[in-house]
């Protein structure tokens, strides 16, 4: 039997444990009416005849929220086998055990340390158990009871949402369902009322209703109208205990807005609308608009325009701006104030998409009255046809008349117009116009051949407004005469064989005509008169404008004749008649028994031996290559140049400017002297160039000596230096060239205020001469210069 019991302990010490802790701001004290007490018992016949245990109560009952100082009593626990000696020692564990439910080891009585919530927590399963004080060892198994929470009414109803959005149609039927809240109540709802909500409304009475037990919302008023009032706020209220006073209750907000239909129809502000379209207006050009209003929105306001009836049916038209729900009222054809100044139009305004709930409210449509007046402008002429086609022969006379436009204008005033050709359209002046009558003549010599058509534009302008004008395209067709002779369709240069025979078909003819020709061309083929008699070939003509050229006699020598020129004559069938004579090329060859020609050229029997004329051609152009690369070779050797001493423009040595003239030697003092370079007391201006003829035979004035500028001479006897030891100098007399500003100057002073050293050098009386302005400057150098006498 202790082993059956030792295996429970090991089981129940194998089991998970959890602990729950909630912290309390102070303890509760307090114990129930009645004592609960567990009693363990050492007899059951259920478990194997060992020691019976049994629970008078497997379960305990405690309040949440519980408010009172001390600890709050639970129950106790109590086994058989406790002699009140103090040898047992009752241990618990489970949920919460130790730290949220305590026991008295010694009494076996259970206390919660804590206050309860049962919306945390609403059951807590524990096990007890009696042990030996001693040794540790249990006398009764393991035993599990429960302890439930009680709820009390602590937590007021709660919505799912804080506010609500919904939409119903506006004219909806009372009863229309809108929306349905919720609420929830976390109290325990098999426990008394405390969970229990009840819905109720606390605004947006009378046009709304809430079902108490559902929480849904319906309609409760008739006919309510959107364009009146569109946002309804109603505010819902959910109470537990069944709604009873003392109940918890929360609330929330639902907004509902009534969704438009199409219960208006369209009306127009006014009966009556006038409007004004001046006889110039373009088709399709609009000219107002009008607008019927519809308190309805959306689709529920469109609106589609149309014009029922009225004088102008045919010359205005109307459509819907889709954005602005207007009418736009357009021009359909040309409106001429002469003719009709005004046009009266009963327009119809109607709803697009009609609710057949609401037809008994009236229909959705109106209509208003339109009075167009058509306003006269001054306009430019009209000619009598959109277009003139023009026929006239190529070899009609200079300036005869071809053809006349006509323009009128329209107004009332009947002003005279003048016409004139748009010369971009005739940049060749070839036709004109009678300003005065529109009468077209010719001022150039017409051509079918070169130009069939020709398209002009005439103009016409009113003579007291130029600016009215108007333009018509003129077609001009040429029409054919026969003026053209008929010619060879090609260049015919042909060849006869030297053993051709009599009779022999040599080349076919055929020709050509520029002229058009409404039956067809038919040309006749013959050989010139004066040449028909003494012609070695004759000429028979096909009667399909072709001909063909056939030898007159057996064999011809190229030697004696070697070219043959056949003249022919080509006429036409149409009046009058044109004919031309053209001439045929007929060359002498050699040819082989089959009639293949071998050569043409008399001299290839004469020099059979020698070159040909390809050859020779030849011979000459590799003379002609070699002689022009000889004159090449020794132009370039002349030209070459020698190469300069420095190459690159960067060398960063002294530039050399280097001359071939060859100097005097070492005695000669006169052709280059260093002094000049070390300081102006070198200049002798008496020292004359001997390799030049002098310029002038005055001697030049002798400048002041200074004195010795040593930097000068330093920095020349330097340079010098470096070229006698640089190895890259020139072998030969050179010139250095070198930029070097010493201290000081010779020439002293440069200014024009020093310059002056007499009073008599400069006399400033003069500026008194020029005016008042310059009088002032005059007395202020006349005062210096006083200063300087002082």
């Amino acid at each position: 039997m202790r082993t059956y019991h030792c295996f429970w302990l090991l089981f129940w010490a194998g089991q998970p444990h959890q602990s729950f802790l909630t912290l309390l701001s102070k303890r509760t004290s307090g114990f129930p009416e009645k004592e609960k007490v567990l009693v363990l018992s050492g007899n059951s016949r259920r478990d194997l005849n060992r020691s019976k245990r049994s629970w008078m109560w497997n379960q305990f009952f405690l309040l949440e929220e519980y408010t009172g100082t001390d600890y709050q009593y639970v129950g106790k626990l109590h086994s058989d086998q406790d002699k009140g000696d103090g040898s047992l020692k009752y241990i618990l564990s489970g949920d919460g055990a130790g730290d949220l439910f305590i026991i008295n080891e010694n009494t076996g009585d259970i206390q919660a340390t804590k206050r309860l919530d049962r919306e945390e927590k609403p059951v807590y399963i524990l096990r007890a158990q009696a042990i030996n004080r001693k040794t540790g060892r249990p006398v009764e198994p393991e035993s599990e009871f429960i302890i439930k929470i009680h709820d009390i009414n602590d937590n007021e109803p709660t919505f799912t949402k804080d506010v609500y959005n919904a939409s119903i149609p506006e004219m909806s039927d009372v009863g229309t369902f809108v929306v349905q809240v919720t609420a929830t109540d976390a109290d325990d709802p098999t426990y008394g009322n405390s969970a229990k909500v009840v819905y109720s409304i606390l605004q947006g009475q009378p046009y709304f209703s809430v079902e108490s037990e559902t929480g849904i919302i319906k309609t409760a008023l008739l006919n309510m109208d959107r364009e009146n009032r569109e946002q309804y706020q109603v505010v819902i209220q959910a109470k537990d205990m069944g709604g009873q006073m003392g109940g918890l209750s929360g609330t929330t907000t639902v907004n509902i807005t009534l969704t438009d239909v199409n219960d208006n129809p369209p009306r127009f502000p006014q009966s009556t609308y006038q409007f004004r379209a001046p006889e110039s207006t373009p088709p399709d050009s609009p000219i107002g608009r009008i607008k019927a209003n519809d308190a309805d929105v959306d689709e529920n306001a469109e609106i589609e325009y149309s014009i029922t009836e009225g004088d102008g049916y045919d010359m205005f038209g109307i459509t819907t701006d889709k954005d602005t729900q207007e009418g736009i009222i357009t021009v359909k054809k040309a409106l001429d104030f002469e003719n009709k100044n005004l046009y009266i139009l009963k327009v119809e305004a109607t709803n697009t998409h009609v609710d057949p709930r609401f037809l008994y409210l009236g229909p959705f449509k109106d209509s208003a009255t339109i009075r167009i007046q058509v306003e006269d402008v001054d306009e430019p002429p009209v000619f009598s046809r959109p277009a003139y086609i023009i026929e006239v022969k190529e070899d009609v006379p200079i300036n005869s008349v071809i053809g006349t436009v006509t323009a009128q204008d329209p107004d009332a005033a009947k002003n005279p117009v003048k016409y004139s050709v748009d010369r971009h359209t005739d940049m060749d002046r070839v036709f004109n116009i009678n300003s005065g009558n529109g009468s077209i003549f010719t001022s150039k010599p017409l051509d079918r051949e070169t130009l069939l058509w020709h398209n002009i534009t005439v103009i016409a302008a009113e003579i007291n407004n130029p600016k009215q004008s108007s333009r018509v395209p003129v077609f001009i067709k040429v029409l054919d005469v026969n003026d053209n002779a008929p010619e060879f369709a090609m260049f015919y240069e042909t060849f006869v064989c030297e053993n051709a025979k009599a009779e022999q078909l040599i080349q076919t003819l055929s020709a050509v005509d520029k002229d058009d020709s409404y039956s067809g061309h038919q040309f006749s083929f013959s050989i010139a008169p004066e040449a028909a008699s003494t012609s070695n070939f004759t000429l028979q003509d096909n009667r399909d404008n072709t001909a063909g050229i056939f030898t007159r006699k057996t064999r011809y020598n190229r030697h004696e004749m070697s070219t043959y020129l056949l003249p022919v004559v080509i006429s036409d069938n149409d009046y009058p008649i044109q004919s031309s004579t053209e001439t045929v090329t007929i060359r002498v060859c050699a040819c082989d028994h089959r009639g293949k020609m071998l050569s043409c050229n008399a001299e290839a029997l004469v020099h059979p031996t020698g070159l040909s004329t390809g050859a020779l051609i030849a011979i000459l152009l590799c003379i002609i290559i070699l002689l022009v690369t000889v004159v090449l070779f020794a132009a370039l050797r002349r030209q070459r140049k020698k190469e300069p001493l420095i190459i690159s423009k960067e060398d960063i040595r002294d530039n050399i400017v280097s001359y071939n003239d060859e100097g005097g030697g070492e005695e000669d003092t006169q052709a280059f002297d260093i002094g000049t370079l070390r300081n102006p007391e070198a200049i002798d201006d008496n020292k004359l160039r001997r390799d030049i003829v002098p310029e002038t035979l005055f001697m030049p004035r002798r400048t002041a000596t200074t004195r010795d500028n040593t930097d000068v001479r330093d920095f020349i006897n330097q340079r010098l230096k470096e070229n006698d030891t640089d190895p890259a100098a020139p072998p030969y007399d050179s010139l250095a060239t070198y930029a070097y500003e010493g201290n000081g100057s010779v020439a002293e002073s440069l200014s024009s205020l020093e310059s002056v050293t007499t009073d008599g050098d400069q006399d400033y009386d003069y500026l008194s001469d020029w005016g008042p302005r310059f009088k002032k400057l005059a007395d202020m150098y006349g005062a210096m210069d006083s200063d300087k006498d002082s």
